[in-house]
């Protein structure tokens, strides 16, 4: 497995996933733990999230580097 099958297979939505764990974080009434890091759990996955959307899939990867699909 590639470095770009495993982003976009676990990184990328293990990213989504932390970011909406923090938003949950955030609303939920019970924990004062889990309320206070919530802005650092958003954060963490805002920035992986950012990291691996500019990671390009297998195919675009390929494409580039044989100069582009012609037309």
């Amino acid at each position: 497995m590639t470095f770009r099958q495993l982003n976009e297979r676990y990184l990328s939505p293990a990213s989504q996933t932390l970011m909406i764990f923090g938003i949950i974080a955030l609303c939920q009434p019970w924990s004062l733990a889990l309320h206070r890091y919530s802005a650092t759990i958003m954060l963490i996955g805002l920035v992986g999230f950012l990291i691996t959307s500019h990671i390009p899939p297998e195919q675009e990867a390929e494409e580039a580097q044989e100069g582009g699909p012609t037309r």
